[in-house]
C-alpha cells in the first residue's frame, strides 16, 4: 500500500469515528443513548459468544458484516425502527451515505465493504441472514437492560425480528428468554397496566398479539424489519 492509500485509509477511519456520535433509540444501563458504534461493538460480542453454535458459518465474514452493516449511519444518522415506516426508501438513503464515506478508501477495500453490505441488506447469505437475527436479538437486549425514559414501550420489543429470529434455532430459544425480560421491564414500567398484552403476546406470536394492542388500547406495533 502506497502512502496515498494509507493516508486515504486513515481519512475514512477518521470519518468513521462519527459513529461514536451517532445516537439510537435504546439507552444504556446509566440512561446514556446509546451510539451507532457501542450497538455494533455489542453485537460483535454477542455472535462471538455464540459462534459454536453456527455450524458451517465462514464466522470471519459474519463478524465483517457485523461491523459495517450500520456503516452508513456515520453520514446521516440511525432512523429508529418505529420510524422506518415513514422513511420507504431508507435503504437506498443508507446505501448512498455509505458509498460516501467509502468514497475515501482505495477501490478493493471500497468494494469489498460495500458487497458485505449488500449482502446484509439482502439477507443473500447465511452469515447475513444470522446478522439480521443477531442485530434483532442485541436490541431487545438493550432496550431491557438500559435505563430508559418512563414512557418507554416495552410492547415494541413484542413484536420487533420475528421474521429474523427464525433464521436459528438458537435464536428462538433466545427470544423465549428476552420476551420474559421484556415482560419484567413492562411490569415495573409506569406504562405496566399494559402487562397483560405483554404476557400474552409471548403465547401467542406476533399476529394475534397485534389485536391484543388494540383490545388494550396500546399503539399498533407493527413487525419490523
Amino acid at each position: 500500500m502506497n502512502t496515498e492509500e494509507l493516508s486515504a485509509c486513515l481519512t475514512f477511519i477518521r470519518e468513521a469515528e462519527r459513529l461514536k456520535n451517532v445516537h439510537r433509540s435504546a439507552y444504556t444501563s446509566t440512561g446514556k443513548q446509546e451510539s451507532t458504534a457501542e450497538h455494533t461493538w455489542r453485537l460483535c460480542l454477542l455472535s462471538m459468544v455464540f459462534e459454536s453454535e453456527f455450524a458451517g458459518i465462514d464466522f470471519g465474514k459474519l463478524l465483517k458484516i457485523c461491523v459495517v452493516h450500520d456503516l452508513g449511519e456515520a453520514i446521516s444518522g440511525d432512523i429508529p425502527a418505529v420510524e422506518q415506516v415513514n422513511v420507504p426508501n431508507k435503504s437506498a438513503l443508507e446505501r448512498a451515505d455509505l458509498v460516501t464515506l467509502l468514497s475515501h478508501l482505495p477501490e478493493p477495500i471500497h468494494a469489498q465493504f460495500l458487497a458485505l453490505w449488500d449482502e446484509y441488506e439482502n439477507a443473500s447469505s447465511p452469515e447475513a441472514r444470522l446478522v439480521k437475527g443477531l442485530d434483532k436479538i442485541a436490541t431487545i437486549i438493550q432496550h431491557n437492560h438500559g435505563q430508559n425514559p418512563p414512557d418507554f414501550d416495552y410492547s415494541f420489543n413484542l413484536a420487533y425480528g420475528q421474521k429474523q429470529m427464525a433464521a436459528h434455532p438458537l435464536f428462538e430459544q433466545i427470544r423465549t428468554m428476552i420476551d420474559a425480560d421484556t415482560a419484567r421491564r413492562h411490569r415495573e414500567s409506569p406504562r405496566s397496566g399494559e402487562q397483560d398484552a405483554c404476557d400474552r403476546h409471548r403465547k401467542l406470536g406476533a399476529p394475534r398479539a397485534l389485536s391484543l394492542f388494540h383490545a388494550h388500547g396500546l399503539p399498533a406495533v407493527q413487525p419490523l424489519l
